[in-house]
This record gives C-alpha cells, structure tokens and sequence, in this order.
C-alpha cells in the first residue's frame, strides 16, 4: 500500500484528526517560507524586520517589511491543498487546523476551524483602541494611521510578544482529542508551536510528518513523507476517501 492510500485508511479510521501546518503549506500558494536558503529570513535577522522593537524604535523598515509581506499575499491564492482541507473539515474528516501560518489561506479556502498560532496577515489593527482593518489598507499612503491617533500593526504575532491563549487553548484541545495528528509543512523548530505533534504522539495518536526536509520529530513519527508535494499527496489522498 502506497503512502497516500495508508493515509486515507488512518484519516478514515481516526475519531479525531487534527492537522497542523507551517509554511510549508504556503510555499505551493507562491508565498516564500522563512528558513529555507530563499526564505524569509535568509540573510535577514527577523529581530530587526518582525519584531516589537522594530515596530517601536525602526517603524520606516518595519513599515516597509509588512507592506512588501501584505502585497505578497494578495498576489498569491490558497492551493488546491486548502481547499481539499477545508472540504474535509465539512465531511467531518478533520477536527480542526492548527496553524503556524499567518496567511490567512485556510480561512479563504473555506475553513472555519482554524487555531492561528502567530495571528494573521489578513487584518492590520490599532495599536491604541484595537480597530481591526483589512490588511490592504496597510498599502495605502495613510495605511498605518488609526482615527483615534494610534498606529496600525499587523494582526501577527512580532518577536517579543506572547502567542494568543485563546488559539493556544483552541490547539492544546482539539490535540489532546486527536487520534490522527498530521503536519504538513513544517519545520517543527520553533516553540512552543512544536510541541503540540508531540504532545499529541504522548498521549497516543498516531503522528503523520509530511515535510520536504527532514525534521526533529521524524522519529517520533509512524509515517514521514518526504517526497511528495503537499497538494499532490492531498489529491491523491482525497481521490482513495472518495472510492
């Protein structure tokens, strides 16, 4: 049995599959990921880009970051792969969709179940009174101004800022219910992001990696898929549930 087959066996059997996602997810969508050779980051210190002290003390930059970031994704759109998640969520296939994303993909293809672990890029909000706008009107000459006087953000989480406990919550539930644990794209560095696929394997789940590159927790998995695209092995999976 090929891999995809044994997947949608295991997603047909499991009570409660919960799926989990990094930027590996995006990087089909057009969108570059952080910590690869091109990525992000690379050659950059993302302390000095995304970070509660460049927001404060280098605002020009951090402007300049934020709007090259939100012109990225709205040149680009959700994958096929989104959209077959989202179709599952219907199906009552997936529980829910942990995610280290900040693209807002899953929403727009339809997912309503999402926990957004380091807040979106879809909205930009007011440093003062909290309004929240689209995240477009970042672009716009007067983007980063509010009305009461304070200064408009993007809605993510920047370095020197606590993740949001209400998805944190969201994630740890919807973890310890999984029977199924799958990620897809993701490097599983960075914390605490990565300790829900362990937390999930400790408490008896079986653990799914599909990631290009190998990652720490490849030997806790039951099954690591290296060598497929992740809207391919979607696909593929999504034609055996149908049978």
């Amino acid at each position: 049995m090929d891999q995809s087959a044994e997947l949608a066996e295991w997603i047909k059997a499991a009570s409660t599959c919960v799926v989990f996602t990094g930027a590996g997810m995006s990087t089909e969508s057009g969108l570059p990921d952080f910590r690869s050779q091109r990525g992000l980051w690379s050659g950059q210190d993302p302390t000095k880009l995304a970070s509660t002290h460049s927001m404060h003390h280098n605002r020009q930059a951090f402007i300049e970051f934020y709007r090259m970031r939100i012109e990225g994704l709205l040149s680009c759109l959700p994958h096929a792969g989104h959209e077959l998640l989202a179709g599952w969520e219907t199906r009552g296939l997936i529980r829910g969709i942990i995610t280290q994303n900040v693209d807002g993909f899953h929403q727009r293809a339809g997912s309503e179940s999402v926990a957004e672990l380091h807040g979106t890029l879809a909205t930009v909000r007011c440093s003062l009174c909290q309004n929240e706008r689209p995240s477009e009107t970042y672009l716009a000459a007067e983007g980063t101004h509010c009305q009461c006087g304070g200064f408009m953000r993007p809605s993510v989480v920047l370095f020197g800022e606590s993740l949001p406990q209400t998805a944190l919550e969201q994630a740890e539930e919807w973890t310890n219910e999984a029977d199924l644990f799958i990620v897809f794209g993701s490097s599983l560095v960075v914390s605490p992001a990565n300790f829900f696929p362990q937390q999930a394997k400790e408490n008896g789940a079986k653990l799914v990696i599909v990631n290009r590159e190998p990652t720490p927790l490849d030997g806790w998995a039951d099954m690591v898929i290296q060598d497929m695209l992740i809207g391919s092995l979607l696909q593929e999976t999504d034609k055996i549930l149908n049978l």
